[in-house]
């Protein structure tokens, strides 16, 4: 996907709006800028911002099946991806949760700048977030999944939508749970990457002891 097509992809399939779509180049601008100082993405991926991160994060807009009012939990958002242009798409409210000093301050000074009051920044561990279950859970590169449903199932119930972008290991990741987690998974592929893989799952819990 190229950059133009990655822009008519926002316009069509999100149906974004030309203030909206302004709102991500003014992030896009942001994010370069501030790369320079620290290394927020890869430098490799520099040059199509809007098809390796903008539009990777947005395609799980597809998936999250949002009522109003539902509540939106982001790990390791890191540079902002997806939660902060989630939160740039959608006006419910979302939680981006981040560990490292400088991708805090980015995250704080992103939402100030682009008016995200909807998003709140919790710099800290996910061991030391104090959150009740949400709607939906996305982490983008952050944890194989074992380490990461046992940091972070105390944030779901049953009908919580997990979506967590991955590369050719979906599947593996998914059968590397037997016999610790399960629930109802659903491998949907990625917009942006013939080989990138969406795991949507529902209903994660720890498997039984037998």
């Amino acid at each position: 996907m190229k950059e133009d097509e990655a822009q008519d992809w926002l316009a069509t399939q999100c149906h974004v709006s030309l203030e909206t779509l302004a709102k991500l180049a003014h992030f896009h601008a942001l994010l370069t800028t501030a790369s320079a100082a620290q290394n927020l993405v890869s430098a490799s991926t520099l040059d199509h911002i809007w098809a390796r991160h903008i539009v990777d994060s947005a395609q799980l807009l597809l998936f999250a099946e949002r009522k109003s009012g539902d509540t939106w939990l982001d790990l390791g958002t890191g540079a902002g991806f997806p939660g902060l242009v989630i939160a740039i798409l959608d006006q419910q409210p979302i939680h981006l949760v981040e560990e490292r000093r400088g991708r805090i301050a980015f995250l704080n000074d992103m939402v100030s700048t682009l008016g995200l009051s909807h998003c709140t920044v919790h710099g800290c561990k996910i061991q030391a977030l104090d959150l009740p279950p949400v709607s939906v859970i996305s982490a983008r590169a952050f944890a194989p999944l074992p380490k990461l449903f046992s940091l972070a199932h105390s944030f779901s119930t049953a009908k919580t939508r997990w979506l967590l972008p991955k590369g050719k290991s979906a599947q593996a990741e998914l059968e590397s749970l037997h016999g610790s987690w399960h629930g109802v998974f659903h491998v949907k592929q990625s917009v942006t990457d013939a080989d990138a893989a969406i795991l949507v799952g529902t209903d994660v819990k720890r498997a039984k002891a037998t």
